[in-house]
């Protein structure tokens, strides 16, 4: 049932730390997920807290989900959101966008703590340049259901028979599940990709254990049964391929050198020229676009 494990790498954001996932080397992607990372859990002292400053996307969406804490969410559509756990964020990037994600000055004040997972999905290559739009969604939304010791929250896309309102571009699944220990949950069929990811706790999968920061990759056949050796949370994943793409810093694309015109774009948009724009409330700052060698086609 296991093709692959993939064990989470630290990496520092800047004084927050995250588990990177996907890409992996040598499994980039499951179905259109094309990054996946573990936030915190981070506490922060009273004056400090999130700050990812204004940086730009293509090609993708972001799917933001909080198990706790909150983030201001800013956007070069002029949307300023904040979400909380059990919320969702679903920002398509499309042809550009840029964001903020930061503490609100409330909790700021106070001192705060954050967890909770960001992905991304790569867009179809037909729809790769589509309007950028922002989402938010929370609520009868997002399909939940609780039977014994499983709670169940659909994310995105569509699975038992359930379908989150979160717009989609391709066919996919996104689920959050909390175990009681000797609680057993499935996976949802039907999919050529599918993977769980331990967000705490341990569990089993066809007799081989997984613990916390660790990332199964499943084979697509059989009906792959998860069960909590502890109280667990864990996230299953998957969906239809969307084709190989190229990742550079934050941009997303099925051709390197789209990659290459947003970078310039980018790097004009602190000019106040090219085809990126700042959100408008949160242009005192911004992220320099990265010095890693471009893709290659």
């Amino acid at each position: 049932m296991i093709e692959l494990v993939i064990e989470g790498r630290r990496r520092d954001l800047g004084g927050f730390e995250v588990g990177r996932v996907l890409p992996f080397p040598t499994h980039r992607m499951v179905g259109p997920f094309i990054f996946f990372d573990h936030m915190g859990p981070a506490s922060f002292a009273p004056g400090a807290g999130l700050d990812v400053r204004p940086h730009p996307h293509i090609g993708l969406s972001t799917v933001t989900y909080l198990l706790q804490g909150e983030i201001v969410h800013r956007d070069s559509l002029g949307v300023k959101e904040t979400i909380r756990p059990g919320e969702v964020n679903w920002m398509t990037a499309g042809r550009g966008i840029v964001h903020s994600e930061r503490t609100d000055p409330s909790l700021r004040a106070t001192g705060a703590v954050m967890h909770g997972l960001q992905a991304w999905v790569a867009l179809p290559e037909a729809e790769e340049e589509t309007d950028p739009a922002f989402f938010h969604h929370e609520g009868d939304d997002l399909p939940s259901y609780e039977s014994g010791g499983l709670f169940a929250r659909l994310i995105a896309g569509e699975a038992f028979g359930a379908k989150a309102k979160v717009k989609t571009h391709s066919p996919m699944f996104y689920i959050h599940w909390s175990l009681k220990v000797g609680t057993k949950a499935s996976l949802p069929t039907g999919y050529p990709e599918r993977a769980v990811y331990v967000v705490e706790g341990e569990i089993e999968i066809d007799g081989r254990t997984l613990t916390k920061g660790q990332m199964a990759v499943l084979s697509p056949s059989g009906q792959p049964v998860v069960t909590a050796l502890t109280d667990a949370t864990v996230m299953a994943l998957g969906g239809e391929p969307v084709g190989p793409r190229f990742i550079w810093w934050n941009l997303v694309s099925s051709r390197a050198d789209r990659i290459a015109e947003a970078k310039a774009d980018w790097e004009r948009a602190a000019w106040g020229t090219g085809r990126f724009s700042l959100p408008p409330d949160d242009q005192g700052e911004w992220i320099p676009a990265s010095s890693d060698p471009l893709p290659k086609g």
